[in-house]
């Protein structure tokens, strides 16, 4: 039987994955794998046969593509018009360091064998051998910092779970993955669920935690189903639950599926919902790991987290640790999308610059049109201008800037956008997702699309881009959380980085 690989990813099924996958299946001598995606979105639904040669990826793929690809002998990696070739060898994938994202593409998501013979559970195998103490300190030593945005050292986070004294602790996991542009949880749910189920089972063995959660967006359904699927197939193979491979240390770990707020991406409104409570930011302190879940230490990370938390404790914290700049070490899948050309996920170590992912990448605009903005971290992310291209993926270099790496997402904007228009859109953003738990948030976001819409319309505009600057400040003094406090980031960064755009009235006298 000849191996072709069809995406099972939700960006290649939105495409017609599902239809290209069952064309192929109808030809003769023909297994049908439903991998993950290898993140080169453009190119969806990519195909790939198994061949002598290695992968032979041919794509984008249409389900009507088949019946000349099957003439042509695909199914032997033969020339056809699509053909891409050994897909290792591509540019795409050749030139990034796929720590995290080193399996997803390639296995069966949902196979334990299939993860398994490509080093799947060892990183698990080797933290059920050791004190709880030196898997946290392995942790430490990599550097690894919340790849959820906050960029806080996951050790420190560890390690003040494990020494707390409790009868029971928590994991959970911050799967809201709500920020415009980001995408790669979703491929490590849907591409690769069973290294984030070994990452927090890991978590749970160092830091004493017996049980487990994933909460998870609602308008992710097939990261759901694949997580729920994953996880019951670690548990027939002992990966999860009771004595974990004989080793006599258990952990559980239960899918949640979230309600569609954007502020359930704050760690303690995700709380408040896993607890049957509505999204509501807490007070801090008590910090979490101190007092989280149910009123008991909980570790709270991201996916992309907890994904690299198995390379670590396989390879060793200083392997994961010589990627990097200054306190940013490791790697970060960044995630490209808006108006470019290559849009998809490129995991590469701390330190590349945005120019590097955007042009030699992503391959520039799609328009062709030159490239005016890129909001990197989110919609309460700063927009960054052209001039500032060369700036280095790090987490002090993005602060000196104004700026925040987040959750590496970048969108990227042609010299067709309205930079006023985008500022209006964060207001407006924050106005609707708020939980309305404090004032500044609440009340400021309203009055800053207030403010906004009087600067566009000329009316009294440097008093009220005074009053603008006023108000952004109040809200990041305070807000009780990022929601507030970060949403005069992209606000300010336009008014500093596009002030033409917000002076239409000058613009259209001087027409």
């Amino acid at each position: 039987m000849i191996k072709v690989y069809v995406p099972r990813d939700s960006a290649a099924r939105s495409v017609g994955a599902d239809e290209v996958a069952s064309a192929i299946a109808r030809l003769p001598g023909v297994q049908v794998v439903r991998n993950g995606s290898r993140g080169l979105l453009w190119l969806e639904p990519m195909v790939e046969v198994e061949t002598a040669q290695g992968r032979i990826a041919y794509g984008p793929v249409t389900a009507a593509d088949i019946a000349s690809l099957s003439a042509s002998g695909f199914l032997s990696g033969a020339a056809h018009a699509l053909r891409l070739g050994n897909i290792e060898d591509h540019p795409y994938l050749k030139n990034q360091e796929r720590l995290t994202f080193a399996r997803c593409g390639i296995t069966d998501p949902v196979s334990v064998a299939d993860y398994v013979a490509h080093d799947g559970f060892e990183g698990l195998r080797k933290a059920l051998g050791l004190s709880g103490a030196a898997a946290v300190a392995e942790v430490t030593e990599s550097g690894l910092r919340g790849r959820g945005g906050a960029g806080f050292p996951t050790g420190i986070k560890w390690k003040t779970v494990h020494d707390a004294v409790a009868d029971q602790k928590y994991i959970c996991c911050n799967a809201d993955e709500g920020d415009s542009g980001t995408f790669a949880d979703r491929m490590v749910m849907e591409g690769d669920p069973l290294m984030l189920i070994e990452g927090m089972t890991i978590a749970g063995i160092a830091v004493g935690a017996t049980r487990g959660y994933v909460y998870i967006r609602s308008e992710y359904p097939d990261a759901i189903a694949t997580m729920k699927e994953a996880i019951d197939a670690a548990q027939t193979a002992g990966w999860l639950g009771a004595n974990l491979q004989s080793s006599g240390k258990s952990f559980h770990l239960e899918v949640r599926r979230g309600a569609g707020a954007y502020i359930c991406g704050e760690e303690t409104a995700m709380l408040e919902s896993l607890e049957g409570r509505r999204g509501m930011v807490r007070p801090k302190p008590p910090i979490p790991a101190l007092a989280g879940l149910f009123g008991k230490p909980t570790v709270i990370n991201n996916v992309l987290s907890f994904a690299a938390i198995p390379y670590i404790l396989a390879k060793g914290g200083a392997a994961y640790k010589n990627y990097g700049m200054g306190r940013s070490r490791g790697t970060l899948p960044f995630q490209l999308a808006g108006n470019i050309k290559q849009g998809g996920l490129v995991e590469k170590a701390f330190g590349v610059t945005l120019r590097q992912l955007v042009e030699d990448f992503g391959g520039g605009t799609f328009t062709g049109r030159p490239l005016h903005a890129i909001q990197v971290g989110g919609p309460l992310g700063s927009y960054i201008p052209s001039s500032q291209l060369d700036l280095p993926m790090d987490y002090e270099a993005f602060a000196a800037a104004g700026a925040m790496v987040g959750h590496g997402g970048l969108v990227v904007f042609d010299d067709s956008v309205d930079m006023a228009a985008q500022a209006r859109f964060a207001m407006e953003f924050c106005a609707v997702e708020s939980c309305g738990k404090c004032t500044p948030c609440r009340i400021g976001s309203t009055r800053g699309v207030e403010v906004i819409d009087k600067i566009v319309a000329g009316q009294n505009r440097e008093a009220n881009l005074e009053l603008l600057s006023d108000l952004c400040q109040t809200m990041t003094d305070g807000s009780l959380c990022a929601m507030g406090g970060l949403t005069p980031m992209p606000v300010m960064s336009a008014v500093k980085h596009f002030p033409e755009d917000f002076d239409k009235p000058a613009q259209m006298a001087a027409e």
